[in-house]
């Protein structure tokens, strides 16, 4: 029986899960350097031992409301491929939760109906204790050509 490992999350009262293989850290929410003209959903960028990393709001990306600073906020610093280059980005949400496997025969693959968020936003759906958790496809949640407005900036600001 194999089993896959997902970090798993809440925003804007619903939860979501990330395989736990691009996730590098978990950072709490801390001040955010904010970058003119970039996208809505692109917050700013924060330093992370001397590296710039984008810092995305996971709500606003989904289409929902900025999220509202709290206490439990937490920033997920996942990496991508991005231009066959590694890059980590930080997702910022309302909560982690915590670190949990899903059997494979308990994730399905997305429906095409009936989903708060974008189709290709998510990557399947996993079954625990008789609920579903969104698992989320998250180079596609961060979307290439935001990257590359992002990237470009903080090019700019190495510079």
């Amino acid at each position: 029986m194999e089993e896959n490992q997902f970090l798993t999350f809440n925003s804007s009262n619903e939860s979501f899960a990330v395989d736990i293989q691009t996730v590098k850290e978990i950072k709490e929410f801390s001040s955010i350097t904010i970058i003119p003209l970039m996208p809505k959903s692109v917050l700013g960028v924060i330093n992370l031992r001397g590296n710039v990393v984008p810092i995305i709001d996971f709500q606003v990306r989904i289409g929902k409301e900025k999220s509202k600073i709290t206490k439990r906020t937490c920033i997920i610093i996942v990496e991508i491929i991005h231009l066959d280059e590694k890059m980590e980005v930080g997702i910022l949400v309302d909560s982690v939760s915590e670190v949990i496997d899903i059997p494979q025969e308990e994730i399905e693959k997305a429906p095409s109906f009936g989903s708060k968020i974008r189709n290709d936003f998510i990557k399947s759906i996993g079954k625990i204790d008789g609920k579903f958790i969104i698992i989320l496809d998250i180079t596609n949640v961060l979307s290439v050509d935001e990257l590359s407005v992002v990237e470009n900036a903080s090019m700019a600001i190495k510079e």
